[in-house]
């Protein structure tokens, strides 16, 4: 316990639960440092998937993204009325559940668990990615650094939400003013008639690969949208009034957003930037701009800080929508508890887990995970918008009709979108995200029956199942007469008259040393003696527990298992643990109770 406390910190009071909520300006670097972080290579996903064809279609890479930031500007409108309309929170799964049905909530959960996973495997990939361009000599421990950045942002979200906030503020703010910086020098060289790169020598295109590539361009650039969702899951981690909060929060995201994304592509464009292998697009761009003095080294700091601590969004999303998933029968109840910290701790550990898997896995290649990426976040987005659509046809409150056609326009466009993604993305590993979701959807579905049924037999409701035993038999297992055997026989003969104590006999001249003990301390309880042809206790033990069974079939059998408790914990590695297995076999058979009668030693 010291040691937790050392690493997270004292437990906070449920009271005080209304003291851990997030200002507006923390919560923006809490749940927008996905989304932001995207910029930092979003626009180099354009620019990969364009020059696949040569450098043929590299000028369609700053249509590609306005018709980008287009598209967030809808979907942040769109869950602006999400975030007021459903104040209490769980965004997309919530709304889906909710307007189109359980089948449909399901999915949107697990597209945006599964996004979740990815965010935190992709963002700090490309985090990592950020520090080899400046510092090629640790390329080869990408891996390394990755899973340690993984187990610090675990560490930094288990302290708190508050505590998070502050750690992870100052990057994010850092990062945007850096990326404002770069982008206000940018364009003065641009307007002041500065002279960019050697102009790129452009090929022809042929017709045929144009549009399947543009589309494919537009679907790696979509990574830019991951995390728009964010806000309005988090909702109640803000302070009061929280949808307004939230909603403020949301607006400056998009809008930042969108401008750092157009300006990156720009410059880019502008200074006719191509993606290398081993620099990313953003090192390329600021060492441009203001050759790799300190402005670009300072620039590639906060870009690394940026995307590492990108992954907070999602240790703070993740336990969120499971808990409320939990809360509903979906999930494991763990999920839904909240730890010391009055954070989902469960939820935490179990999203550190899995992206660091990911990650060694992808051997922390951010290009070989971004093609899984934003199918499960664009899913969720046409859910969640089609479920508003839904809402306000039922509702019918004031101005419906223009809330329905804001909310039915994100819906069309993201669906549209989605299916580019899915497409064009599919043979490149989206389908493995296509796969896991209905998976996913299964399991959940497998969970909920499972509480259903756990209610169901627990009910008092109808008639009661109790059932009046017959007999009561007491076995107590020892391994010879000591001070711990005697306790249970004593306890044993207070519960009923029917006791018998069993002795396994591994050795016949230790077996006789028992039995004499046994006819002077044994408290007339008699030792039934087994033989264990293969020197195993537990065997002719369950063997023995269930002829008794048989024996009686409407009685009940206690089997007391005398104990000595160690003081130091220590000690317990140099004794057997037999009594936890009988236990833990004991309690899959029906009709049969087990119990501990504990003797706590001196040191």
């Amino acid at each position: 316990m010291s040691i937790k406390s050392l690493l997270i910190g004292q437990p906070i009071e449920t009271r005080k639960e209304s003291h851990e909520r997030l200002s507006k300006v923390t919560g923006l670097a809490i749940f927008s440092s996905d989304a932001l972080s995207s910029v930092a290579y979003a626009t180099e996903e354009i620019l990969l998937a364009l020059v696949v064809a040569g450098t043929a279609l590299i000028n369609y890479s700053m249509a590609i993204a306005v018709a980008i930031a287009a598209l967030i500007s809808i979907v942040a409108t769109s869950y602006f009325q999400t975030v007021h309309a459903y104040p209490s929170g769980g965004g997309s799964y919530i709304v889906a559940k909710d307007n189109l049905g359980d089948n449909a909530g399901l999915v949107a959960g697990a597209s945006l668990l599964i996004d979740y996973v990815l965010t935190v495997a992709v963002s700090i990939t490309a985090g990592v990615a950020a520090i080899t361009s400046a510092v090629p000599s640790l390329s080869e421990h990408k891996v390394l650094i990755s899973l340690a950045a993984i187990a610090l942002l675990m560490l930094g979200n288990l302290r708190g939400v508050k505590e998070a906030g502050r750690i992870f503020s100052v990057p994010t703010y850092m990062f945007v003013f850096s990326i404002f910086a770069l982008i206000g020098v940018g364009l003065f060289k641009y307007l002041t008639g500065s002279e960019p790169s050697p102009a790129v020598p452009v090929e022809a295109a042929t017709s045929y690969v144009t549009i399947f590539v543009v589309l494919r361009a537009f679907a790696s650039g979509c990574s830019a949208m991951t995390g728009i969702e964010a806000v309005s899951n988090g909702i109640q981690a803000f302070k009061p009034p929280e949808p307004r909060n939230a909603s403020i929060v949301l607006i400056w995201m998009a809008a930042i957003l969108g401008s750092m994304f157009i300006g990156i592509s720009f410059l880019a464009d502008h200074y006719n930037i191509l993606p290398v292998e081993n620099e990313t697009v953003l090192s390329q761009l600021a060492a441009a701009i203001f050759s790799k003095g300190p402005i670009y080294y300072l620039i590639q700091a906060a870009t690394a800080l940026i995307l590492i601590l990108a992954a907070n969004t999602s240790f703070q999303d993740f336990p969120r929508l499971s808990s409320v998933m939990a809360k509903d029968g979906f999930m494991p109840r763990q999920l839904g508890s909240r730890g010391d910290r009055l954070v989902f701790s469960n939820g935490i550990l179990i999203l550190g887990l899995v992206a660091a898997g990911l990650v060694v896995v992808f051997k922390g290649d951010p290009h070989n995970l971004i093609p899984l990426y934003a199918v499960g976040v664009f899913l969720s987005f046409t859910l969640s918008q089609a479920g508003m659509v839904r809402h306000w046809l039922r509702l019918r409150g004031k101005r419906w009709r223009r809330n329905m056609i804001i909310n039915g326009l994100g819906a069309v466009t993201t669906a549209v979108v989605l299916v580019v993604i899915a497409s064009a993305k599919f043979l490149n590993g989206a389908w493995i995200v296509v796969i896991a979701i209905p998976v996913i959807v299964f399991m959940t579905k497998k969970v909920k029956s499972h509480y259903d049924s756990v209610a169901r037999q627990l009910s008092l409701e109808g008639a009661p199942r109790a059932v009046e035993y017959t007999h009561h038999s007491v076995i107590v297992p020892v391994s010879g007469a000591h001070q711990a055997v005697i306790n249970a026989i004593r306890y044993a003969k207070a519960l009923s008259k029917d006791v018998v104590a069993v002795y396994v006999c591994f050795d016949p001249m230790e077996t006789t040393r028992v039995k004499q003990k046994w006819n002077r301390y044994g408290m007339d309880v008699p030792l039934i003696v087994l033989e264990s042809e293969y020197r195993s206790v537990i065997e002719p033990l369950m063997e023995y527990i269930d002829g008794v069974r048989e024996t009686h079939k409407g009685g009940v059998i206690t089997v007391i298992l005398p104990e000595f408790v160690p003081q130091k914990w220590w000690h317990h590695l140099l004794h057997n643990q037999t009594a936890w297995l009988i236990k833990g076999l004991l309690l899959f058979k029906r009709g049969v109770v087990s119990t501990s009668v504990p003797l706590h030693l001196e040191e």
